[in-house]
């Protein structure tokens, strides 16, 4: 497959690698220039660091892509990010700023990098596009998770796959998101810091006991992209650990 993957790090560089080592193309875009770089340069792949949130980039980004490989078999959207360093948190306390750039940096981004490979994915008239929901957009915790702007960001997803996904299953393009649980990335570090945080994780996450590893959520990527989940559309695959059922 021709994959165009945003993010360089955690689940994005998971899934990355994995799909190169089972002999896919790959094309990188993510904000930051040398963690782009330094991924494609290890795994010998196409890279453009950009800002995601910018739709001009987008759009140039999924066009180089498309250029690069002829079409664009695959997306898989990861790049996105808390938005607590911002102001976000429980409802009352949420800044105009932490709200704004909380959504911006996911709700946003994933409107984006879907609108820029529907338009590609047309023209070719097949495709999967995979987003990033959380699992938190549906099974909320309240003492140390209470980030309700980054949860309303990943719910608005959930309706956006369900809604395109009906309108492009006819045009043979199909659209799914995956909602992690509490996976050992870059941007939950301030959780792996903290041992009441990994303490919960015993019995919030019971199948892991533990952060997941992003190569769970990386390999289900890979199979919701690739021609054996030619029949899957319009789903929200929660990989969790059991958060969700605990």
């Amino acid at each position: 497959m021709n994959l165009f993957i945003t993010g360089a790090t955690g689940i994005a560089a998971a899934t990355a690698r994995m799909a190169v080592k089972a002999g896919h193309q790959v094309f990188i875009a993510s904000l930051d220039e040398g963690e782009c770089t330094a991924l494609a340069e290890e795994l010998d792949c196409w890279a453009l660091p950009g800002d995601l949130t910018d739709s001009a980039f987008v759009d140039e980004a999924i066009q180089t892509c498309a250029a690069t490989f002829s079409n664009i078999d695959g997306v898989f959207h990861v790049a996105g990010g808390s938005g607590r360093k911002f102001g976000d948190g429980p409802l009352h306390e949420i800044t105009d700023e932490g709200w704004e750039k909380t959504l911006d940096l996911n709700l946003n981004m994933s409107f984006y990098v879907l609108r820029a490979a529907l338009k590609q994915m047309q023209t070719q008239k097949y495709g999967s596009v995979v987003l990033t929901s959380s699992v938190l957009s549906t099974n909320p915790e309240q003492e140390y998770f209470a980030s309700h702007a980054y949860a309303t960001a990943k719910g608005a997803i959930n309706t956006l796959i369900t809604t395109t996904a009906a309108y492009y299953a006819p045009r043979k393009i199909r659209i799914n998101a995956i909602a992690p649980g509490l996976v050992k990335t870059p941007m939950s570090l301030r959780a792996q810091s903290n041992l009441e945080i990994i303490e919960l994780m015993k019995t919030k996450q019971p199948l892991s006991e533990d952060l997941l590893e992003p190569e769970a959520i990386g390999s289900a990527a890979l199979f919701l992209l690739g021609p054996d989940a030619s029949q899957i559309t319009g789903q929200i695959l929660k990989i969790d650990g059991g958060w969700s059922v605990s």
